[in-house]
């Protein structure tokens, strides 16, 4: 049985409203929300991926990101999203990119 309409919009709004609240040594931002807790919050047992769906869609139009990683959800402000770097089509198609790879390893741990 998929949720009702004006649960998900509740449940992403509270999530938006939760994106700017304080917590976690931040002011505001991304964070990440167990199954269990949106399960309260929703008042549901369990969620199911259309539940996840709709409720992301009713998020993105507030301008925010949910992205499902199984066993706990995580919300983004769309304007990161958005600016993450772009893969075009000569990237792709360039091979293994080792070429760019030994000029430029991976880098490992924090940025200083």
């Amino acid at each position: 049985m998929e949720l009702d309409l004006e649960i998900c919009r509740a449940a992403a709004q509270r999530l938006a409203v939760l994106y700017e609240v304080p917590f976690g040594g931040k002011d505001r931002g991304r964070f990440r929300i167990s199954m269990k807790l949106m399960c309260e919050m929703t008042g549901r047992r369990r969620l199911y991926e259309d539940d996840i769906k709709a409720i992301g869609r009713e998020l993105l139009e507030l301008g925010y990101v949910l992205i499902d990683m199984e066993t706990y959800l995580c919300v983004l402000d769309q304007r990161t999203v958005a600016n993450y770097r772009r893969l075009n089509a000569e990237h792709l198609h360039a091979g293994s990119g080792t070429a760019t790879a030994k000029k430029n390893p991976p880098r490992r741990g924090r940025l200083q």
